[in-house]
């Protein structure tokens, strides 16, 4: 599965990375090497996140399911408890 950024996000990632290469490294970097460079990180890097945050919400959902005896449990054969002893 190739990870898909929309058109905003793309600009916006590239115009970060060149800014990175530029403030961080001090180097200037051309629009489409950062395109590139982008591209390798989604296609190489991006399926490594993407699995973590989904096994993540696996996780997450695996403990809310685990607990939802406990939120929606009810008390079996209580009438006679709640009855106070009434004959």
């Amino acid at each position: 599965m190739t990870i898909q950024l929309d058109r905003e996000q793309r600009d916006q990632a590239v115009a970060s990375i060149e800014r990175w290469f530029r403030e961080e490294q001090g180097e200037k970097i051309g629009n489409i090497a950062a395109g590139a460079l982008l591209g390798f990180f989604l296609a190489e890097i991006g399926p490594v996140i993407y699995n973590r945050g989904v096994a993540d919400v696996q996780e997450r959902l695996r403990s809310r399911v685990d607990e939802i005896d406990i939120e929606v449990h009810e008390d079996e054969f209580g009438y006679w408890k709640t009855a106070g002893g009434r004959r």
